[in-house]
């Protein structure tokens, strides 16, 4: 048997052939994934978003400024970066411009090359944004939960191959030619099944035409350039979207998003080879938090929920409504771990459980009183589910100051520990603040 090496060696080696790295949400989304992304694109070259569309929002606090951004990744806040919305993104153009217009007004994008969208990146149409509240209107109780912004139907229309592209937009012909395509059939269907008004061919055109002229200088292959650019050694860190229990294959289905928000997405999502994805980071709240409706064993719903919710400011940063609050739920984190191969973790808003005199963790699953180490297939089996808690010690300290572990309280380093120990990840960052200085970096991706 070979000589095993030792720890590190191993780092060593690692660290130093690593040049790709991949933010994913281990959760339900909302983790921190925009703070984490933002800390790490200081070292990165390239900022890729891969999935997802503007039903997402990544909050980052600057100099006490907080910023949102939806389409654009994090890295945008940091000058002399390239920013690239990958192929697997839908795009609202109109939501796109506003984004571009809004950080440029504060100093953001600016310099050569700040920004590349893909020129095949499926586009957000007004008909797809009408379909999606309709549908929601018509469900009633039964709501998904959906932002109401045309993610679902933009990618029901690329996977029916009716969809329009963003390279579709630089050319008039071709543009008119795919919507009148479709246009009939989505005027029919808002028409006939949803009682809703219709569009206009003529007024959709014109206005995504004057749309395409307006993105034609951020338009390229983004594949070859994201690929290129790891060949010559440059950092690239990819951005996801949403977390790994809304992925639309293994999320908790049909309460998902209509993208794949796992690692295995961040290939087919920038048009790279998977063995190119050398680090993997899980953003993983200290506590658990989920926006709409659909399993959430964990939930509080008493007066620590309601802490966790003002002392976090839990509230969507795309639309606003109040998230859902509860106890870690190291379930839901571990499946993370196996389907992401997670090579690190990130544990964000660890302050927010100051004040607790004893804390939760969800560590295993009874299902009708049997045993259960992984999350169900159903809707009907998660409603079933019953967490199984351990306890630990709080700690009344204020935390924001920690940049070490070692400067945690005891409570406080004991509980993060037991959160690696428990997901089988170990830590890279623990959060214990808004704003971007406020985080201990336990092993940074990048060396």
């Amino acid at each position: 048997m070979a000589k095993r090496q030792s720890s590190t060696s191993r780092r060593a080696v690692k660290k130093a052939a690593v040049n790709t790295v991949a933010i994913i949400g281990a959760q339900w989304g909302d983790e921190g994934k925009g703070k984490i992304v933002d800390l790490l694109s200081r070292e990165a070259d390239i900022i890729a978003r891969f999935q997802g569309g503007n039903n997402a929002g990544h909050t980052v606090v600057v100099g006490g400024e907080q910023v949102i951004l939806h389409l654009v990744p994090s890295g945008a806040l940091h000058p002399g970066k390239t920013c690239v919305i990958g192929n697997g993104v839908v795009i609202d153009p109109g939501v796109l411009l506003d984004e571009i217009e809004a950080l440029r007004s504060r100093g953001y994008l600016q310099g050569e090359d700040p920004l590349r969208v893909s020129e095949r990146a499926h586009v957000i149409m007004p008909y797809h944004r009408a379909i999606d509240l309709a549908r929601e209107k018509r469900r009633g109780a039964g709501k998904i939960g959906t932002t109401g912004r045309g993610i679902g139907p933009a990618y029901e229309d690329k996977m029916a191959r009716v969809g329009i592209r963003v390279v579709d937009l630089m050319d008039e012909s071709v543009l008119r030619e795919r919507l009148a395509q479709t246009l009939e059939d989505k005027n029919s269907y808002l028409r006939t099944v949803q009682g809703e008004k219709t569009f206009d061919l003529q007024e959709v055109f014109e206005q995504y035409r004057a749309f395409g002229e307006k993105l034609r200088p951020y338009v390229s292959d983004t594949s070859h350039f994201i690929d290129d650019a790891i060949s010559r050694g440059q950092r690239v860190l990819f951005e996801g979207a949403q977390g790994t229990m809304l992925d639309i294959d293994h999320g908790t289905y049909p309460y998902v998003t209509s993208s794949t928000t796992m690692a295995a997405g961040v290939a087919a999502g920038s048009g790279i080879a998977p063995q190119r994805i050398r680090e993997v980071i899980g953003i993983s709240k200290a506590y658990t938090t989920r926006v709409g409706g659909g399993p959430f064993p964990t939930e509080l719903n008493d007066e620590v929920g309601e802490k966790l919710r003002r002392d976090g400011a839990e509230y969507g940063a795309t639309t606003g409504r109040p998230r859902r609050c509860g106890w870690f739920d190291a379930v839901v984190v571990r499946e993370a771990a196996r389907l992401d191969g997670l090579t690190g973790l990130a544990v964000t808003k660890l302050d927010v459980l100051r004040g607790l005199p004893r804390i939760r963790l969800c560590v295993g699953y009874k299902l009708d009183g049997a045993p259960l180490d992984h999350p169900p297939p159903t809707v009907a089996a998660w409603d079933r589910v019953e967490p199984v808690y351990e306890e630990m010690d709080g700690w009344p300290e204020d935390i924001s100051a920690a940049r070490r572990l070692t400067d945690l309280p005891r409570a406080a380093r004991s509980y993060v520990a037991r959160l690696s120990e428990l997901t089988g990840v170990p830590l890279a960052f623990v959060s214990v603040g808004a704003s971007r200085e406020a985080t201990i970096v336990v092993n940074d991706p990048f060396g």
